[in-house]
């Protein structure tokens, strides 16, 4: 079960800083495969450093049935993406989709008017990072751009009022929505809506974004990409969605429909199947060090082929639907009546080692509540600087490398279990005794969910877990 553990590459950003040992390089460290714990997991087709190529037919397989007619040879096109799918493996399996996406179009349709949009949460030059790095531009000939939430908008009007999307996102005939599938902000979307809430966040202006973010809480704010997705605006201009499949071992297929529903809908079982018993795993933990080591902000930062978002509130069960959680930015600071006053992070993270990661989101929460250790003052100064989190330097320390952070944070947190954000897929890059935790509750955990968890998830969203397979 316990194997060298693998990281995944990260990507040079301005956003981060330079790429030194990481996590998995420390004595003691591991890669508990999650197969040999949880072999019902849907299993992978890609793992990084894999062919990208079945990726391609994957992706070829599934448009297959999709209809495209209503595109014409004097057409434009925008395949739409999000700046989170290439953080998933190193981002080369997302870039394929895409890539496969554009060459399938112009070969059944005729259409060379293609042009690509990298929407982005916060950092709003990594889109021109993606573009470069993986030579969008060359591929989409020139058409490539970055599409910014305080960009000029577009009014779209819904039955709650006009909201304002992206103009850039909708210059053109049509729109194809190419996203992922892992499991993220679960906190917001509850499994609901999951497949279109880029339209009212990645594709939307700020002020609408913040609507979603901050007037809503967590279960009704997923109105707000419903209202937005069947406006008669958005419905002239869509034409499907095809999404990179995933599960915690990898990338598990890709799904393509003109039916936005009908892929959510799997999405959902998808990823009560996939995610459900790690997250259920994770809420095991009694007391970690929890390691960031990755691409990206830390709340969706990738260990075991899940975010740290779902550890940070893994004692909630966030597929209840009967528990509202605290999510950042309204269950945080506005408790719903009668419901408990839940620590905004996840009690069991007794310390957070933070040796890399990128800049650009609030994150305050987490230094707030967690002793947090910064390592090397590359980190320091860059987090210093950072306008989203302007005192967040005043709540952490520094170390001057990574064996260093890591004795302070076992002194401090009194355990020697260690689990690493490091962008893994298939495999829980941990300490031995984390492991050996874990392959304990395993079985206790698949059980749970199994008998207890997820048939009760399925009958509060309408479906007989007797047609499931589950």
């Amino acid at each position: 079960m316990l194997n060298k553990a693998s990281p995944s590459v990260i990507r040079d950003s301005r956003y981060g800083p330079p790429v030194g040992k990481r996590a998995a390089d420390l004595p003691g460290m591991v890669g508990l495969g999650v197969a040999a714990i949880f072999p019902d997991i849907p299993k992978a087709l890609y793992v990084e450093g894999g062919d990208v190529s079945i990726i391609r037919k994957a992706t070829e397989s599934a448009l297959e049935n999709v209809k495209i007619d209503m595109i014409r040879p004097q057409h434009t096109v925008n395949i739409l993406t999000s700046q989170y799918g290439f953080m998933i493996m190193g981002g080369y399996a997302y870039a394929e989709m895409v890539k496969t996406i554009k060459e399938v179009i112009e070969r059944k349709t005729g259409c060379s008017n293609i042009r690509l949009r990298v929407a982005t949460g916060f950092r709003i030059r990594e889109p021109e990072e993606i573009i470069r790095h993986y030579k969008l531009d060359e591929f989409f000939k020139g058409k490539a751009s970055p599409a910014l939430f305080l960009e000029k908008g577009v009014p779209i009007e819904t039955e709650l009022g006009t909201m304002y999307g992206l103009a850039k996102i909708y210059d053109a005939d049509w729109i194809i929505h190419a996203h992922h599938g892992e499991l993220r902000e679960l906190d917001m979307h509850r499994m609901m809506n999951r497949a279109i809430k880029p339209f009212s966040m990645s594709y939307a202006r700020m002020e609408t974004r913040s609507i979603h973010h901050m007037n809503f809480g967590p279960r009704s704010s997923n109105i707000i990409p419903k209202l937005i997705f069947e406006s008669p605006f958005v419905q002239s201009k869509f034409t499907f969605g095809c999404f990179l499949q995933t599960s915690p071992q990898g990338i598990i297929g890709v799904d393509a429909d003109n039916d936005m529903y009908a892929i959510d809908r799997r999405l959902m079982v998808l990823a009560f199947k996939s995610y459900g018993k790690i997250r259920e795993l994770y809420n095991e933990i009694r007391e970690c060090i929890a390691v960031m080591d990755g691409p990206g902000e830390p709340r969706y930062m990738i260990g075991g082929g899940t975010t740290f978002g779902n550890l940070t509130e893994a004692e909630l069960d966030l597929f209840d639907l009967d528990n509202i959680p605290v999510s950042l930015g309204y269950g945080l600071y506005q408790y719903p009546p009668h419901q408990p006053k839940l620590k905004s992070v996840n009690p069991s993270i007794k310390a957070l080692v933070m040796n890399h990661f990128w800049l650009g989101v609030p994150q305050l929460e987490l230094a707030s509540h967690i002793p947090t250790i910064l390592v090397g003052m590359d980190m320091a100064d860059l987090v210093a600087s950072d306008s989203m989190n302007h005192k967040f330097i005043d709540y952490v320390v520094t170390a001057g490398n990574l064996e260093t952070a890591m004795t302070f944070a076992r002194r401090l947190a009194n355990t020697d279990k260690v689990i690493a954000f490091d962008g893994a897929f298939g495999a829980i890059t941990c300490s031995e005794p984390l492991a050996e935790y874990f392959i304990e509750r395993a079985p206790v955990v698949s059980e749970r969910v199994d008998n207890q968890l997820m048939p009760g998830w399925l009958r509060q969203r309408g479906i007989d877990p007797a047609t499931v397979n589950v």
